[in-house]
């Protein structure tokens, strides 16, 4: 199937709306035995950069403390004739910053809800967030290769 990526591949324009579509994204860290570690995350792209955030003292984390060498992967549909997907391949950057935490973290919370502001989400809400915000940290995957297909252009 010579040029058979090519035909699939998604434009820039395409991976950006597909991210935008999309709410989960499975995050991939090298364990201390060389393993991968897999984990499946809510996420908001930030500057071009997917950006999750999790507990400090979570595995997928002292992965990246040691190594901070990251794969993830978007990807949806069904059918084979459905499938789309972002892989993206780079380093992860480990956000320690409280206020910077609380920000992409509310919007990771925002965004996982499918609420249009932290205000939707309410006192408790913000007060939830702002709690979770001290016992956790942000990661910026910064892309090194993006890869992207979406079979429905094989049709």
């Amino acid at each position: 199937m010579a040029g058979g990526r090519d035909a699939v591949k998604m434009s820039e324009g395409e991976i950006s709306a597909f991210l935008d579509e999309n709410l989960k994204v499975q995050v991939a860290s090298v364990g201390k035995d060389g393993a991968p570690h897999l984990s499946t995350l809510f996420y908001v792209v930030d500057d071009g950069n997917l950006v999750f955030w999790t507990y400090a003292r979570s595995q997928k984390i002292r992965n990246l403390e040691r190594d901070p060498r990251v794969s993830a992967l978007v990807e949806d549909g069904i059918d084979y004739f459905e499938l789309r997907g972002v892989s993206i391949t780079g380093r992860a950057e480990i956000v320690r910053d409280y206020d910077r935490i609380l920000e992409l973290g509310s919007r990771v919370a925002v965004r996982m809800v499918g609420a249009s502001s932290m205000d939707e989400l309410g006192e408790l809400g913000r007060t939830t967030v702002e709690k979770q915000a001290t016992k956790r940290v942000a990661v910026i995957i910064r892309p090194e290769h993006v890869a992207s297909w979406d079979h429905r252009k094989m049709v």
